[in-house]
């Protein structure tokens, strides 16, 4: 896969200001705000999706999403990706190579969708709630290290830090520490984008897990399991759905997750249980 093409870029966050109003007094301020663009996600030059996104890592998110998509297993499905900044948004086209176009007809859908939602534009149950191949790999992670993970994981949220407005995905070493951390409006933006770059890296998804700065929603476990990755931690509590999936496909899961206590929802190869 050939290097995207970089035109002009857009910021993270802008400078914007405001007036701080107390019940006896106001005075003005000005504070960093998250950029929110939707993005334009093009296949071979056809239009596929708009998602409003954050306007970093977007080589990333773009490999994360073909796969969470189905579209792509691999980034050698991808001949290049083309970035396109504009006065009112970005556009994403990714080009695949030949032989894997069959698979974009199979899958091809327009949708707009918000940094909240990851199934706006589907048409049936079966595209929003595919079979997933089960996980066959057991975590080599100790619920010690999910707490090294959670300590360390603000440290990496500069973009948070400085808005407020964002979430963040990590891929962690089984020890706990963080490799890789993204930065994104949506939290399956976010999660596609460390997804990307393990892919793109050729790291190996087995070696560690994926700890969230979100609620577990069901699409996060479908991109856990579609990238292999066999253990995932969220802050926030999953949905019933999220559980379930978790639990046809082998997926340990961890939520609710706080720097003194974790609640494990999954743990199919008792891995967790065991280390305690």
């Amino acid at each position: 896969m050939s290097g995207p093409k970089h035109l002009e870029s857009e910021a993270p966050a802008n400078e914007h200001q405001f007036v701080r109003i107390t019940p006896d007094s106001s005075e003005p301020g000005e504070r960093l705000l998250a950029n929110e663009v939707p993005a334009a996600i093009e296949f071979d030059g056809t239009p596929y999706a708009v998602m409003m996104l954050s306007p970093i890592d977007l080589e990333d998110f773009a490999v994360g999403f073909a796969l969470s998509e189905r579209i792509v297993s691999s980034p050698t499905d991808i001949a290049r990706i083309d970035i396109r900044h504009g006065t009112r948004g970005t556009g994403i086209d990714i080009r695949l190579e030949k032989e894997h176009s069959q698979r974009l007809v199979e899958r091809r859908r327009a949708i707009v969708g918000a940094s909240g939602c990851g199934i706006c534009g589907l048409t049936t149950i079966e595209e929003a709630l595919p079979e997933l191949e089960p996980i066959g790999t057991c975590p080599r992670v100790s619920t010690a290290a999910i707490f090294v993970a959670l300590n360390e994981l603000s440290s990496h949220q500069k973009l948070n830090e400085q808005t407020g407005a964002v979430h963040a995905a990590a891929f962690c070493r089984p020890n706990g520490k963080i490799i890789a951390v993204r930065e994104d409006v949506g939290r399956h933006n976010a999660f596609d984008k460390v997804i990307g770059h393990l892919l793109r890296e050729g790291l190996d998804p087995a070696g560690g897990f994926a700890l969230l700065s979100s609620r577990c929603s069901f699409e996060l476990t479908q991109k856990a399991v579609l990238a292999r990755i066999p253990l995932l931690a969220t802050i926030s509590a999953p949905t019933e759905l999220a559980v379930k999936i978790a639990k046809e496909s082998k997926l340990t899961l961890v939520a609710l997750a706080r720097q003194d206590s974790v609640l494990l929802f999954n743990d199919p190869y008792q891995s967790l249980v065991k280390a305690l």
